[in-house]
């Protein structure tokens, strides 16, 4: 298995990079498994020679269950072996017990990346030579030719919230509410959704918020001033920089519930969202949060 490029032991630490960050280029079949099942050993076999036939347009992901039981927890495995097959960030179909290799395939193959997928991916490459322009201009024409297709749709939300704060417009966000507002039903419950929503609610924060160096000011000379705390915590937050907001976000929950509604928790949740349950801070200061409130 070492010397494959399609498969790789993945552990809770990695599993957001090496599943869920995957997943939105080539589908990821997760193997749960026990070196103690006798099921799983005799399916390892089919796994790797699906993995190298298909060579790289899917990805297989083997977690061991006992080494790992969190990961295991959080997606409700009950009986190995249990595949579950990711994409876009989120489980899209499951397998428990040995299957034969009609099946695998077929759950692999409803999966693999189509036309949506080829677009979104050209517009990830602009985006990263720094062509904003020319990426949101080739996913709302291929929305436009499609105006049905939720991978489209959320591709151009994640595009448009992942624009610099200083370029940002209500418009951009306008934009991208709207998008996520009309996917289909089967979609409005994902989590790279509930993701993308938490992340727009953060840019709204800072949308007519003062430069942060006067936020700072502003708490230094008035510890009490949680909309300060609030804005200061959704600059933390687009740039990447995730325990300084949770922590400014915690501090409003410690001395003002009733702030914006208690909008310090609302933030603090909608943050988690964003990060995932598998994100060791999420756990930190979940336990922090649970604290404060009891």
């Amino acid at each position: 298995m070492a010397d494959s490029p399609h498969i790789a032991d993945v552990t809770t630490a990695d599993f957001p990079k090496g599943v869920l960050e995957k997943s939105r280029d080539v589908p990821v079949l997760v193997d749960f498994w026990a070196a103690w099942c006798g099921p799983c050993r005799m399916l390892t076999p089919l796994l790797t020679k699906l993995a190298e036939d298909y060579g790289g347009r899917f990805f297989l992901a083997k977690v061991n269950a006992d080494s790992d039981p969190d990961v295991a927890v959080q997606y409700g495995i009950r009986g190995l072996p249990t595949l579950i097959l990711f994409r876009h960030g989120a489980p899209v179909g499951q397998l428990v017990g040995v299957q034969p290799e009609s099946a695998i395939r077929a759950l692999i193959d409803r999966h693999l990346p189509n036309a949506a997928d080829a677009t979104a991916q050209r517009a990830a490459a602009l985006h990263g030579a720094g062509q904003t322009e020319q990426a949101l201009a080739l996913l709302r024409e291929a929305l436009a030719a499609d105006p049905a297709n939720d991978r489209l749709k959320i591709e151009l939300a994640r595009s448009l919230l992942a624009l610099p704060i200083l370029a940002q417009r209500q418009a951009h966000l306008a934009e991208a509410e709207n998008l996520l507002d009309s996917l289909s039903v089967e979609k409005l419950g994902d989590p790279e959704v509930a993701a993308l929503r938490a992340r727009l609610q953060f840019l709204r924060i800072v949308a007519n918020a003062p430069p942060l160096p006067e936020l700072e000011r502003r708490i230094a000379a008035d510890p009490a001033n949680a909309e300060a705390r609030y804005q200061l915590s959704a600059y933390k937050v687009l740039e990447n920089d995730y325990e300084p907001a949770m922590q400014q976000l915690l501090e409003i929950v410690r001395r003002d519930r009733k702030f914006g509604d208690d909008a310090g928790r609302k933030a603090l949740v909608d943050l988690f969202t964003m990060l995932g349950t598998t994100d060791p801070l999420v756990a930190k200061y979940r336990g922090l949060l649970s604290k404060e409130l009891n």
